[in-house]
């Protein structure tokens, strides 16, 4: 659980409505805050807590560090990258607001369980409303969204359990998506997304969107870029788990904005700042929010663990980070999101 120096106040709330107003303009933050707050006092706090004993028994612990092991040395392989003791800055302390650590070389003979094991007992997102103002409908199906952008790439695992059952959520689509290093979200045009509302052509753009089925064993992967900023918000992605009998429509894309789960994921600030200090992203001519300033993560972070646990692949950040996080999912929690756009056989389309 992260825990915080002091409370949210009255005046951090007002705060969050202007910030996000600022964020993304034309659209309604407030109402969307709102909504979210409701949500968080309705719902109790999610843990994977009470599914340890059943997870081991299971033998989903010892999968899931074998899992991430394997493909971390995997994506050494594929990239050349020479075999060394992994760097995780993930500290084991309680976390704090903002998520401070340091860089450290762990042991040759660390385990698979102080590597890539999950934080906390797996504390996980609750489900929630803030999908944000960029949501695409019909995204194409592939694990790689990278295409063209430049950036230090991200690879994702992603496992997915029922909150109630505590096994995989098998054979259920996730829609995954992110800006660009510069703070840019693909197939949408609107106000305070780069080019504005001007650039049209922006709509036709699939970069950093995806959607991929959870296989056997809950999990998806996702091969990207560490995602960069913009006004009012830290680095994040999105994620939205669908609702299960979803049709495939013949152009290989998936027409819907229902959902079981919605949610965003964080990473830590030394992270981020190790990122932001490279190129393409220290070119971002954006404000730049850092998680303690975020009042969507503080939200978040009240009632759950949203950061992702992760190693650098290398010995320098841009060999690449191999980042994971367990999601507890309520799967009789069911909503539509807010469409910004379509992607059609002929291209984006504006909602």
């Amino acid at each position: 659980m992260v825990s915080f120096s002091k409370p949210i106040s009255a005046v951090a709330v007002i705060g969050l409505f202007l910030n996000l107003l600022l964020a993304h303009p034309g659209h309604d933050h407030h109402a969307e805050a709102q909504k979210r707050a409701a949500q968080i006092q309705t719902s109790s706090k999610h843990s994977l807590a009470h599914c340890a004993d059943a997870l081991k028994e299971r033998g989903h612990v010892e999968r899931a560090l074998a899992r991430r092991s394997e493909w971390a040395e995997e994506l050494r392989a594929r990239n050349f990258i020479e075999t060394m003791p992994f760097l995780k800055a993930r500290d084991l302390d309680p976390l704090n607001i903002s998520h401070a650590s340091h860089l450290t070389g762990l042991a040759a003979n660390a385990t698979d369980g102080e590597l890539f094991g999950d934080n906390e007992g797996g504390c996980v997102l609750q489900p929630e409303v803030t999908e944000g103002p960029y949501f695409v409908s019909g995204e194409l199906i592939r694990s790689n969204v990278v295409e063209h952008q430049g950036g230090i790439p991200l690879y994702a695992d992603m496992q997915f359990l029922d909150m109630t059952t505590c096994e995989p959520l098998t054979h259920v689509w996730v829609d995954w998506w992110q800006c660009n290093s510069t703070g840019v979200y693909g197939g949408v045009s609107a106000a305070g997304n780069g080019d504005s509302d001007t650039d049209t052509s922006n709509l036709n753009a699939t970069f950093l969107r995806g959607i991929q089925s959870t296989d056997l064993n809950g999990v998806v992967r996702i091969e990207s870029i560490f995602p960069g900023h913009y006004a009012g918000r830290t680095a994040h992605v999105h994620v939205l788990v669908h609702e299960r009998n979803i049709t495939i429509d013949v152009n290989k894309t998936i027409q819907d904005s229902s959902g079981m789960h919605v949610g965003q994921f964080f990473f830590d600030q030394d992270l981020i700042s190790a990122v932001e200090a490279t190129f393409p992203y220290h070119t971002n001519t954006q404000p730049l929010t850092t998680n303690e300033e975020d009042e969507y993560l503080a939200t978040e972070a009240a009632s759950s663990d949203p950061m992702m646990e992760y190693v650098l692949l290398g010995d320098k950040i841009s060999d690449g980070i191999l980042a994971w996080i367990s999601i507890g999912v309520n799967t009789s929690y069911s909503y539509d999101v807010w469409v910004a756009a379509t992607l059609t056989a002929n291209g984006g389309v504006e909602d």
